[in-house]
């Protein structure tokens, strides 16, 4: 399973949610083969690290982003990952947009996967304060979270696999 997650600059939520969903995965589902990535949108960034208040909520609790480089979604991702899930509407439209008619329901918003958020959107914390970094790795915790159990019980799974 290739899973791909997408915000505008990838250098906040979809590193982020890389970072955590990586380590919850590595923990909860060991026996699964998981490929994990994140790219954005829009190359405001590309080949930068994520956002340094980014970096440093995620060493808060235990992630490490230190690796990461900021990229753009590649026409070639549409083919490679079976599950694309992108932070927000905007980037989710963007997304539909340019991928072909084949690859389109793979595409869903992360926060599906966490219901009880009430929420759909991750939200950007770029221009806020520090407290929106930290809501942001809330909302992606409860999402990783959901997906793990998702993906252990095939629940809330219905996605064509990637060739």
């Amino acid at each position: 399973m290739k899973i791909l997650f997408v915000c505008l600059g990838n250098i906040c939520r979809s590193p982020t949610a890389e970072a955590v969903f990586r380590a919850m995965a590595a923990q909860e589902l060991p026996q699964l083969a998981l490929s994990v990535d994140s790219a954005g949108t829009a190359g405001y960034h590309a080949g930068e690290p994520p956002d340094r208040r980014t970096c440093e909520a995620a060493a808060r609790r235990g992630y490490d982003l230190s690796a990461l480089r900021a990229r753009v979604v590649e026409a070639r991702d549409f083919e490679t990952f079976d599950l694309i899930l992108a932070m927000d509407r905007q980037n989710l439209r963007t997304l539909e947009r340019r991928a072909p008619a084949h690859a389109r329901e793979r595409l869903r918003l992360f926060l599906e996967f966490a219901p009880e958020s009430g929420v759909l959107e991750v939200p950007d914390p770029y221009y806020g304060g520090q407290n929106g970094f930290e809501h942001v790795l809330d909302l992606i915790e409860a999402a990783a979270r959901g997906l793990c159990a998702a993906l252990r019980t095939g629940k809330g799974l219905s996605i064509p696999r990637a060739d």
